[in-house]
C-alpha cells in the first residue's frame, strides 16, 4: 500500500504538480463543494436516517458535547488522511483537498458552533449583513423541533430570511417550538423589514 501511494505522484503527475496558487484555488473550490455536501447531508442524512444522532443538536444541550458532534469527527477523518498522505508523499493535490475540507470545518466551527450556538461564550451579536443573516437563518432552522418541515440546511450559505419564513409557513409539516424564547424569535422574524436588513 505504501509503495502504491509513493508511486502515485510519478504515475499521475497532476497529483504532485500543483503550485501554491493552484493549491489555494483547489482548496477554495473544495470549500464551496463542501457547503453543497453539507446542505445535502444535513437535509437528507442528519434530518433523515441519522436523525438519532442529529436530534441531540435540536434539543437543549446537557454538558459540553452532544451526539451530533460525531458528524464533525466524521468530517475531520478524511481531511486528516488527505493531509497526511498528501504532505508525506508530495501529492500536493491531495494536500490542497485536505486543506479545503479543513478550511470548511474551521468556517463551520466559527459560524455554527461559536457565532450561532455560542459553545464558546461571547457577547457579539451581529446586527447587519451576512453574519446577521447566517445567525437568523440557523435560528429559523431550529424553530422547528421535528426532523421534518425545517428550513436552511446550509452552514455558510444563508438564504434570505423572507424566503425562509415563507418556506416555513408554506410547509407546515414541522412542529414549531413552544418555548417562550422560540416564540420571541418567531416574533422577531415576523418583523421581516427589520430582520431582512
Amino acid at each position: 500500500m505504501l509503495d502504491y501511494l509513493a508511486s502515485l505522484g510519478t504515475r499521475y503527475p497532476v497529483l504532485a504538480d500543483v503550485n501554491w496558487w493552484q493549491g489555494i484555488l483547489i482548496a477554495l473550490i473544495v470549500v464551496a463543494i463542501m457547503e453543497v455536501v453539507a446542505i445535502l447531508s444535513h437535509k437528507y442524512v442528519m434530518h433523515g436516517f441519522l436523525w438519532v444522532l442529529h436530534k441531540s443538536h435540536h434539543e437543549p444541550r446537557t454538558g459540553r458535547f452532544e451526539k451530533n458532534d460525531w458528524f464533525g469527527v466524521a468530517g475531520a477523518i478524511p481531511s486528516m488522511i488527505l493531509l497526511m498522505i498528501g504532505t508525506h508523499y508530495g501529492l500536493h493535490m491531495l494536500t490542497a483537498i485536505g486543506a479545503g475540507i479543513t478550511m470548511y470545518g474551521a468556517i463551520y466551527f466559527f459560524l455554527h458552533d461559536i457565532l450561532v450556538h455560542r459553545r464558546i461564550k461571547h457577547s457579539w451579536n451581529p446586527q447587519w449583513g451576512y453574519m446577521k443573516r447566517v445567525v437568523q437563518a440557523h435560528r429559523l432552522h431550529h424553530v422547528v423541533e421535528t426532523k421534518e418541515g425545517t428550513v436552511s440546511f446550509g452552514f455558510i450559505w444563508a438564504p434570505p430570511i423572507r424566503q425562509l419564513k415563507a418556506q416555513l409557513e408554506a410547509d407546515g409539516r414541522g412542529r414549531i417550538r413552544a418555548s417562550a424564547k422560540m416564540r420571541a424569535e418567531m416574533g422577531m422574524i415576523d418583523n421581516a423589514e427589520h430582520w431582512a436588513r
